[in-house]
């Protein structure tokens, strides 16, 4: 049906742009500079969601304001600062993602009623702030994108809540979808394995392991329902078929654990340390888990896990590039959205 012209309305009618398709990344969030407070601001925010930390409320918050948020961002703006974009002023994140979102809009460039943007969960640019933005320049059915190929809930649902808790405020609701998990999707599966092998032709070993290494969840969230686990080693499996390894060329981990909980295993750093100590010398990291390098890829493991590797007498080490704006990276992706906007372009 032809949407009625502005002769049409009555006078008092206010403007309302509409009948454009919006597509929203999300990715997980940064501090917007490496100060203390800064840094405690975000942390505040990620570690107060309760899809992040399900311990009760009245345990959790007095330890996470007391104690979390008194030495964490200190140590934490030191690692930030130490990997910041100091061009543009910002996290590497925040930096790939932008780009992310202006590959994705270049490759859908021929249809003018697509309009492409990018937010974080936690920080800014928020999903509240994008979604208004894409409504007032005509979007009325908007695509989310998390950009995590494994579901948990700890990431593509708290960025589904967001996005409806936006939802809630608007008198008109735009339609909405959320893309599904592509853990094994075969673009994404296709993206990765190039990734590795161009990362392994740029260096000057041949790695004896490739180690895959998934950002960790305590155990306790598997046993609950969580099928991130399931994912991750789905997209492990895929990936090292693709490559063509063996289980002893190739070892799936879990890093970045917090506090005394069990997590996920095996666990990256312990991993490294007992390979160089049964007398593999070289090694590479990939971490299929994140589409976008940030404190965890950058720091966490090619500094902190290097460290570990090299402490139990390895001597070569080397971490692999995330699939980032990429040409890899961006097909990965594109076919994510481009699948899921059928029957609405």
């Amino acid at each position: 049906m032809a949407q009625p012209t502005s002769a049409q309305r009555p006078a008092d009618h206010p403007a309302a742009a509409s009948g454009r398709v919006g597509v929203l990344l999300i990715n997980l969030g940064t501090p917007d500079a490496t100060d203390y407070w800064s840094v405690r601001r975000y942390l505040k925010e990620f570690l107060s969601d309760k899809r992040v930390i399900e311990l009760p409320r009245f345990v959790w918050l007095p330890i996470l304001n007391l104690f979390v948020l008194t030495a964490r961002p200190g140590r934490k703006g030191e690692e930030y600062a130490a990997i910041w974009n100091k061009e543009r002023d910002e996290s590497p994140l925040r930096t790939i993602t932008r780009a992310q979102a202006e590959g994705i809009a270049k490759r859908l460039g021929g249809d003018d009623k697509i309009v492409v943007d990018w937010a974080m969960r936690y920080g800014t640019p928020s999903i509240g702030e994008r979604l208004t933005a894409l409504q007032a320049r005509g979007c009325d059915r908007v695509l989310i994108a998390p950009l995590y190929p494994q579901y948990s809930a700890t990431t593509t649902a708290t960025a589904c809540d967001k996005a409806f808790e936006a939802l809630a405020r608007m008198r008109w609701q735009p339609s909405l979808r959320v893309a599904p998990p592509w853990h094994d999707d075969r673009a994404y599966i296709k993206a990765l394995a190039n990734s590795v092998r161009d990362g392994i032709a740029g260096l000057d070993f041949e790695p004896e392991v490739l180690v895959a290494s998934f950002h960790g969840v305590p155990k306790s969230y598997l046993i609950k329902g969580d099928p991130y686990y399931c994912h991750c080693v789905k997209t492990a499996r895929l990936l090292r078929d693709e490559l063509g390894l063996d289980d002893a060329r190739f070892k799936l981990t879990f890093q970045s654990r917090f506090g005394a909980a069990e997590w996920l295993k095996p666990y990256t750093d312990e991993t490294v340390t007992a390979l160089a100590a049964s007398g593999v010398r070289k090694i590479a990291v990939v971490t299929p888990g994140f589409v976008a390098d940030c404190l965890e890829t950058i720091e966490e493991i090619g500094v902190g896990t290097a460290k570990y590797f090299k402490a139990a007498g390895g001597e070569k080490f080397a971490r692999i590039d995330c699939l980032n704006d990429s040409p890899n990276g961006i097909d990965a992706i594109e076919a994510v959205v481009r699948r899921e906007l059928m029957g609405w372009v």
